[in-house]
């Protein structure tokens, strides 16, 4: 039987793999097309979306094309011109890649979530000295670099150790690997507020915009996924999800090389609008489905990922965190990973923070389709580029705890003796630095001559375990103390965001509200505040979300006892800030100024 629709034709013609056997074929134009455009010796591009928001508000949809195969490899440019010095390609930690939610809710004078200052994150927006000596020819090389520092408010003696994440891989043999990418975009009732303010007031009261307001979200996830088009290459595959109540598959995963991708960029910017409500769990189960095609793609050629633009607010469908967490962890067992990209001031941190914990995942929250817009050009090799799985470290000496561990996503996991990082990404490197570079440790000595033997493995893409084993001591010295610029920023900012945070908690906990210090966590009776003592910068205790995801503004507020405690931490963060030589510390004494000037 032969078709007589010719589109049809083509596509199934497509679909089982035949496009070669379209050489030629001019007169078979896709809609959009123009017969005779096109070399003789190659089919003509498509335009295969087929989400249409009118027939969805009358009821109606389009038929799904099942047209995921084919696409030719193509090799691709390197990431040196991103690397600053051309040299190596460094490593972060997977999770958060910004804490734009932060900063944006400051500036809006809302009081963050705690979640939204992320310490990887934060430890991602700087460049650091890893301690790596320039030998590495691995493609993950730990170093260790130690700290023996004073708690700026409470004058204890506190010690801290870097792991640098260092990687042998040359810049100029860097490739990102060919992408089944499919984009996720959330087109919910709550995407159509201003970027800048909240969609539900602190009563939960539904905000209704008027007069002049900064650009809705849905715009901004727009210009930010039309943005993620212009990064594709031949040899990727795209496929577009939109989801409100329901979900909607409304491009088909298929080879960028063969696709209309003007005509997709057109439909984006004209056909995708904000209504209803919110069923995440539908639309990751539609991009699991397009991307489960190619589970078992060689993943030294292919990345397989869904990338999710969203404000992280869902209320239909499967909520649960831990259930969708679950179902993104199988996805990733299966080679299939997530990125989120969180728009909006009342981007839910905390719910992404909670997915993006597994393997192979990372988050990052944007003010602006601007700067999602830089983000890609200068990043997106190294934001869909995971190298390292699983890494463990291992102490092995009983002289030394671990007892907090800062920059891994898998921090609440670590005991005494272990810690794990569940994915290392490439990073850019600049001046022998790597951005977002280390995981911060704070130990505690057990005994004075005692030393520490580190032990650290992980597996690479094609699942192959690596170990490397070394032995080392904390100087015998009094603070301050650092074996480089590194480890001294890595503790001053992660000092930074425990006070931020339980400021944050204290906050919305009531006026009274103060977080224990260290003998109250040690199940000691003693108040320490109530007595006149001053306590130093605890690490602050975990916070639960609410019953619903849907983000509630809150008041930016300072506390009298908080408004002493940032004043002094500022004086502190601006003399070390000047000591490291890293101006761009800036952002982070504003930020504080900020936080004092409205609250």
């Amino acid at each position: 039987m032969v078709e007589s629709d010719p589109r049809r034709r083509y596509l199934r013609l497509l679909a089982a793999g035949a496009g070669t056997a379209l050489a030629g074929c001019s007169s078979l134009a896709a809609p959009g097309g123009r017969p005779g455009d096109e070399s003789p010796d190659e089919p003509e591009k498509i335009d295969d979306w087929q989400y249409d928001p009118d027939e969805r508000e009358d009821g109606g949809g389009g038929g799904l094309f099942n047209l995921t195969s084919g696409g030719g490899g193509a090799s691709f440019q390197s990431a040196s011109a991103a690397s600053g010095d051309g040299g190596s390609v460094g490593l972060s930690a997977g999770g958060a890649k910004r804490i734009a939610s932060f900063r944006r809710n400051i500036e809006g004078g809302y009081l963050p979530q705690p979640e939204s200052l992320a310490y990887e994150g934060l430890f991602y927006n700087y460049y650091f000295d890893t301690g790596g000596d320039g030998s590495c020819d691995s493609l993950f090389c730990p170093s260790y670099s130690p700290a023996v520092t004073a708690d700026p408010l409470s004058g204890e003696t506190e010690r801290y150790l870097t792991v640098g994440l260092n990687s042998g891989l040359d810049a100029s043999q860097f490739d990102r690997k060919k992408l089944n990418l499919v984009v996720v975009l959330d087109i919910s009732g709550s995407m159509s507020s201003p970027f800048s303010e909240y969609y539900y007031d602190q009563y939960g009261n539904e905000q209704t915009p008027e007069g002049d307001t900064d650009r809705p979200k849905i715009e901004v996830a727009r210009d930010a996924l039309v943005a993620l088009t212009e990064q594709l290459r031949e040899g990727d595959r795209l496929g577009v999800v939109l989801y409100d109540d329901e979900s909607a598959v409304a491009k088909p995963l298929r080879p960028v090389e063969a696709t209309d991708m003007d005509a997709i960029r057109d439909h984006i910017r004209e056909d995708v609008r904000a209504d209803g409500g919110t069923n995440l769990d539908a639309g990751l189960a539609d991009a699991t489905e397009l991307l489960s095609e190619y589970e078992d793609a060689d993943q030294s050629t292919y990345e397989n990922r869904m990338v999710v633009v969203t404000d992280a607010m869902p209320n239909l469908g499967d909520t649960d965190d831990e259930s969708l967490r679950d179902k993104l962890a199988d996805n990733a067992e299966r080679n299939l990973h997530a990125t989120f990209v969180g728009v909006g001031v009342d981007f839910n941190a905390d719910l992404v923070d909670e997915l993006t914990a597994i393997r192979g995942a990372n988050y990052y929250a944007v003010h602006s389709a601007d700067e999602f817009e830089r983000t890609l050009g200068e990043e997106f090799e190294y934001m869909v580029t995971p190298l390292a799985f699983d890494v463990s470290l291992q102490v092995e000496a009983e002289g030394y705890d671990v007892k907090q561990v800062y920059g891994s996503t898998a921090a609440e996991d670590a005991t005494d003796e272990l810690l794990g990082v569940n994915t290392l990404f490439a990073s850019p490197t600049k001046d022998g630095k790597t951005r977002g570079g280390v995981v911060l440790l704070q130990v505690e000595r057990q005994s004075d001559d005692a030393t520490m033997r580190l032990s650290a493995s992980w597996e690479d893409r094609q699942g192959d375990r690596s170990e490397t084993e070394t032995t080392i001591s904390f100087p015998d010295a009094e603070p301050e103390r650092f074996a480089n610029t590194g480890v001294r920023k890595a503790v001053l900012l992660s000092r930074y965001a425990d006070l931020l945070k339980n400021w944050m908690v204290a906050e919305r906990a009531g006026d009274d509200a103060v977080t224990p210090d260290a003998d109250e966590r040690d199940g000691d009776e003693g108040d320490g505040e109530a007595d006149g003592e001053t306590t130093g910068i605890e690490v602050p205790p975990e916070e639960k979300g609410l019953g619903e995801w849907e983000q509630q503004s809150v008041p930016l507020t300072v506390s009298e006892r908080y408004a002493e405690r940032i004043g002094a931490f500022a004086d502190y963060f601006e003399t070390e800030a000047a000591a490291i030589g890293d101006d761009s510390l800036d952002r982070e004494l504003a930020t504080m100024e900020s936080i004092l000037e409205q609250g």
